[in-house]
């Protein structure tokens, strides 16, 4: 099969089970957003929704966070696991936010990715799911689902596995493809036990072939 037809292939089945993939990460403010990317580290979406609403509704504003009690904070984001760490970015990305920036998130890549927490998949999902820049972010989910689907080798690290998305789907498909992937691998094409019997692309995974 030719690289284009089975791009067009995975490209057809992903629409079909995710029409308008969504961020699973809730939210109101961009801030929230890039909050909530940290705390999901090692975590799942489900276990931060669960504790971000008690965060931001304790904390509302970004200099309530700079100067929360550590020990509070910790307390609430323990459930998501790496708590202390967390807890230690949280405040310190929200007093930068506040003292370097006047309190206003700074959209610009090398800025934020000197931020402590902060490295190139959480601006990705920061830029194209809040304001809509294209980008591709490559999870534990997108690195697994590539390498199946052989859109990357291997042994390919997540920087060289964003350059072949980046060139294999078109600029303006980055952000949904991103969330497809990603809700493929956390539904369907799982770490443990895929769902291979039911999946339309199985012929060209290279899962299933060691599986067979």
């Amino acid at each position: 099969m030719k690289k284009s037809e089975k791009v067009e292939k995975i490209s057809i089945y992903l629409d079909e089970l995710f029409k308008d993939p969504q961020c699973e990460l809730n939210y109101e403010k961009d801030y929230e957003l890039l909050i909530a990317i940290v705390l999901s580290a090692q975590s799942t979406d489900k276990r931060v929704n669960a504790v971000t609403p008690i965060l931001f509704q304790k904390y509302k504003t970004l200099k309530e966070l700079a100067n929360a009690d550590t020990m509070e904070l910790e307390s609430i984001l323990r459930p998501i696991g790496s708590y202390r760490k967390k807890a230690y970015y949280v405040k310190e990305i929200a007093r930068r936010i506040v003292d370097e920036y006047d309190g206003v998130l700074p959209n610009k890549r090398k800025i934020l990715e000197s931020f402590p927490g902060i490295g190139r998949k959480t601006v990705n999902v920061l830029f194209s799911e809040y304001y809509k820049i294209p980008a591709f972010a490559v999870d534990t989910h997108v690195d697994r689902i590539s390498k199946r689907l052989k859109l990357a080798k291997e042994n390919d690290n997540v920087t060289t596995i964003e350059e072949k998305l980046k060139r294999t789907f078109p600029r303006e498909e980055w952000g949904r493809r991103h969330l497809q992937l990603v809700l493929f691998g956390r539904y369907h094409c799982k770490a443990v036990k895929p769902n291979c019997i039911e999946c339309k692309i199985k012929d060209i995974c290279r899962y299933k072939k060691k599986d067979q």
